[in-house]
C-alpha cells in the first residue's frame, strides 16, 4: 500500500534534459495476510456465479438471467395452484421430466451465460492477470465450471423444489413425492454438469460473446431436432432398437435417456420407449464422458496464459 505520497525530488544528473526529476511516491512492501489460493479460488466461483444472475453487474445485466429463472418457476406455480385447488391425485408434470420440458429455457440461459463467463476475459485478455499467483490455470477452470454448473443446479432445481413444497400442501403422499424430488435433483445435477461444460467450451473457442451465444444455440438445438427427427423415422420404419441408441448423440436426449431408464422417468423418445438397461448404461457412461472430456478440453484451452 503507498503511503502518504512525497513531492521530494532528486536532483537532476548532470547532462540530463531540464524537468527530468525523480518523484518519490512512497511505496510500501505490503505486511498484511495472504489468503492464498483457495480464497483466490472461492472469489473466483463466488463472482462467476453472481455474474450468471447479473448481480453485481449493471441493471440490464440482470433482466434476462432473472427473466428466465421466473420463466423457469412460473410453470411450476401454477401446476402446484391447479393440484392444491383441484385436489388431484398426483402433480400433472414429474420431477425428473420438468427440466426435460423447459429445455429451451435452459438452452437460451446457458446460451446467455457462458460466453459472458469466459469470452469477455478471453477478449479483453485478462486471463494473465488471473494466472499471476496465487492462481493457476486448474484454479481458475475449475471455479468455472463449478460456477456455470451451480448456476444450471439453481435454475433447474427451484422449480423441482416448488413442485415438492406444493405437492405437500396438497397432502400428497410424503414418502413418494421425497422420492421423487431426489430422482428429479440426481437428474438436474447431471444436466448441469452436461450443459456447463458443453457450454463453457464453445465460449472459450472465441472472444467474441456473440459467436458464442450462436454457437451453443446451434449445438444444443441442431442435434435434438435431427435425433427427433430420424427417432421418429425409424419408429416409423419398425427400427425400435435403434430408437433408444440415437438418443445418444444429443445433450438433451443423453440426460433424457439417463432419467427414464434409471430415475423412473418417462421418455420423450417416440411412444414413449424407454432404451434398455444396458443402453441406460451407456447413456450414463457417455453422459460422464462428455462432462469429463469438456473439462479436459477446457484444462487444454488454458494452457497457454497468454490467450
Amino acid at each position: 500500500m503507498p503511503s502518504e505520497p512525497t513531492t521530494s525530488v532528486a536532483a537532476a544528473p548532470r547532462g540530463a534534459q531540464a524537468g527530468a526529476y525523480i518523484h518519490n511516491i512512497g511505496y510500501r512492501h505490503y505486511d498484511g495476510p495472504r489468503l492464498g489460493r483457495g480464497y483466490a479460488r472461492r472469489s473466483l466461483f463466488s463472482q462467476s456465479l453472481r455474474g450468471a444472475y447479473g448481480l453485481g453487474r449493471s441493471a440490464k445485466s440482470k433482466v434476462l438471467p432473472m427473466l428466465l429463472f421466473a420463466v423457469m418457476c412460473l410453470p411450476a406455480a401454477i401446476m402446484v395452484a391447479v393440484t392444491v385447488f383441484t385436489k388431484a391425485g398426483s402433480l400433472p408434470v414429474g420431477y425428473t421430466r420438468y427440466a426435460i420440458f423447459l429445455q429451451a429455457v435452459i438452452g437460451l440461459y446457458l446460451a446467455a451465460q457462458a460466453p459472458q463467463s469466459v469470452s469477455r476475459d478471453l477478449r479483453f485478455k485478462s486471463i494473465p492477470l488471473y494466472f499471476s499467483r496465487p492462481i493457476e490455470r486448474g484454479d481458475y477452470v475449475a471455479a468455472k465450471f463449478a460456477a456455470m454448473a451451480s448456476a444450471l443446479f439453481i435454475l433447474t432445481a427451484t422449480p423441482l423444489l416448488i413442485l415438492y413444497v406444493g405437492a405437500l400442501l396438497a397432502k400428497l403422499d410424503f414418502l413418494d413425492q421425497t422420492k421423487g424430488l431426489a430422482q428429479g435433483l440426481v437428474s438436474v445435477v447431471l444436466l448441469s454438469l452436461l450443459f456447463a461444460g458443453v457450454g463453457l467450451v464453445i465460449s472459450a473457442l472465441t472472444p467474441r460473446r456473440g459467436f458464442g451465444v450462436a454457437a451453443v444455440i446451434a449445438v444444443l438445438t441442431i442435434p435434438y431436432g435431427a435425433v427427433s427427427a430420424v427417432q421418429g423415422i425409424a419408429f416409423v420404419q419398425g427400427s425400435e432398437s435403434a430408437v433408444g441408441w440415437l438418443g445418444l448423440f444429443s445433450p438433451i436426449t443423453l440426460i433424457d435417456g439417463v432419467q427414464s431408464t434409471f430415475l423412473g422417468g418417462t421418455s420423450s423418445f417416440p411412444n414413449g420407449l424407454v432404451p434398455s438397461t444396458g443402453a441406460g448404461f451407456v447413456y450414463l457412461l457417455v453422459t460422464l464422458t462428455v462432462i469429463a472430456g469438456s473439462y479436459a478440453l477446457l484444462m487444454r484451452r488454458y494452457r497457454k496464459a497468454g490467450l
